[in-house]
Parts: structure tokens; sequence; C-alpha cells
């Protein structure tokens, strides 16, 4: 376990630090990159001696997380809301589900702290930016940091504004019901196709080539969010010699009512595919009766799929 980002007496680099780092207050939070589940735990203890911003010379503070760069209402989480402190204690952890260590390489958390009111737009207290390569696999890094005013947000490299999210799939070939066992257990980060910002997604799958287009199967819909889960399961009944001749198309949608459903992004797994999605097929192969899970990046364009529902 480590500590980091103790801040310095207010006096130590005169009256402007006093101004700009003093008067916000201090947040004290850790994080935790857990490799093996791809998630990224981010637990915010407390803050101390935060900027009044309401009449009654305190605040109603909240904290709320983004990865940058990124869309986001994709990746925006939020803890509760405590009323009437400037000291506040939420203990809360929030979890990023599908991050990978490229990830870790390039992004970076920010972490804001806001004054909820009920009858105005919420308010901006203060921030701080933490690169996730500061982080080590597995091991709890704790932050005590001095809040700063809010930072701008480059755009211009922002390539993950293009990002289609990602999806977990499980992935185990039944001897005993001799067949290909296919989980849809969760999307993390999906595009917004919505005007309100979010989408209403669900997946379908396909193992292909599909002769008698009987190898279709969809999850239900899942309503307003970026990050569903779905935990569904399919069965599609096969030798096992045949599986190296298939191809596993998944797509996501999102679903909207009396127009064309959004095609949101695509995988492919098989032996046609390379990388995670190449390997993730031969693990399952390689292993029989295990179910063999992984996260896989969504991609505009899936080959050989026709993009309309």
């Amino acid at each position: 376990m480590e500590i980091t980002g103790l801040c310095l007496p207010p006096d130590f680099c005169g009256a402007q630090w006093k101004y700009d780092y003093a008067t916000l207050g201090t947040l004290d939070f850790s994080l935790l990159y857990d490799q093996e589940n791809n998630a990224l735990h981010c637990t915010i203890n407390k803050a101390k001696g935060l900027k009044p911003m309401d009449h009654n010379g305190l605040s109603d503070p909240y904290v709320k997380l983004h990865l940058l760069p990124g869309a986001s209402k994709a990746n925006k989480l939020r803890t509760k809301t405590l009323r009437n402190t400037l000291n506040p204690v939420w203990s809360e952890t929030l979890t990023y589900y599908g991050i990978t260590d490229e990830d870790m390489v390039r992004k970076t958390l920010r972490i804001s702290v806001c004054d909820e009111d009920k009858f105005r737009h919420n308010e901006f207290i203060g921030e701080t930016r933490i690169p996730l390569k500061k982080l080590k696999p597995n091991q709890t890094k704790n932050f005590y940091n001095c809040l700063e005013k809010q930072l701008p947000i480059d755009k211009t490299d922002d390539k993950s504004l293009e990002e289609r999210g990602r999806i977990m799939i499980s992935l185990k070939y039944s001897s005993q019901k001799s067949g290909l066992v296919v989980g849809i257990v969760r999307c993390a980060h999906l595009a917004a196709m919505d005007a309100n910002g979010f989408s209403d997604p669900y997946v379908k799958t396909y193992l292909k080539p599909d002769e008698n287009k009987k190898s279709k199967h969809k999850t239900a819909v899942k309503k307003k969010t970026l990050n569903p889960e779905f935990n569904e399961e399919f069965f599609y009944e096969i030798k096992y010699a045949d599986l190296s001749k298939k191809t596993l198309e998944v797509t996501v949608w999102d679903y909207d009512i009396g127009k064309s459903n959004d095609f949101i992004g695509g995988v492919s797994l098989g032996i046609s595919a390379n990388g995670e999605r190449l390997k993730h097929w031969f693990d399952c192969l390689k292993n029989k009766d295990k179910k063999i899970e992984r996260w896989h990046t969504l991609t505009n364009e899936l080959p050989g799929t026709t993009f309309n529902d």
C-alpha cells in the first residue's frame, strides 16, 4: 500500500498557492487496478476543508469520476451527495469495468468535487487528476490531494470519443451437451446513440456460416444505460470438430421505437480473427467444459454482417 499526493502547508508557496488550494479543500481517496478482472476500483474516503458554496456557509458535496480521454456520459461515475458539510465522509467505492492494460498506460482519471443544488445547476468546487500509469497492478495506492481549479480538456487528440465501447463475453464448449455456450455478461462505456446522451442497448449473436439462418440469439433490451449488465447465455448445438470452421459474430444495438435500431459496435471471434479475439477462441477450444471470460473492444465494422435489424 502506497500513499502519495500529500499537501504541503498553505504558507509553503506563498499567497497565490493559499488562494488556489487551501480554499478549495483536500480529497482522500485510493485506487486499485485489478488486472485479472479488468477493473479499476476507486474508493472515495473523505474531503476536508471544502470551499463553502451555499448561503449557509456550507456545501452539499458529491464526487464524480471521468476517464480521459473519453465521452463523458459513457464513463461517468458519482458518489452519493452529503448535505450541509465541508468535511464529508463518503467511504464509497466506485468501479470501472472493462479496463485494459492499454487504458492504464494512456488514460487519466479526473476526480471532481461538486456542490449539488436543487434549484440551479450544480457547482464545481475543485478537481484532481491521476494518470493511471502511476498505478501498479493489484496494489492499492492512497492519495491525499489538494483540489485544483477546473483544468481544460484537450479534445484535439481525444481519439477515444470515437470508441464504441467494450463487451464481456464468455465461451464454453460443453462436452455433456455437445454444444457451445455463449455468455453475454455486460458492456462498458458504450457509445451514446440517443438524444438524451444514453442508449437502450441489446446484443445479438450469430454463429456463421449459418446456411439455415437459425443461429440468431438476442438479449433483452436495457433501458437508458451505457454500461448494461445482461448475464444471459445462449446455446449452439455443434460438434466440437466443427467449431474450427465457425465464426461467432456479436453485435450491440440501440433499440428505437418506430424506427430502425442503431448499430453501436461489433466483434468477431473465431479462427479468422486476430489478437485477443483469436486467443479467446483458441482458449475455448483448448479448455473443454471450462468457461473462459474476456473483454473485447467493439469496432465500427464487422465483415460479413448486415447492419440492419
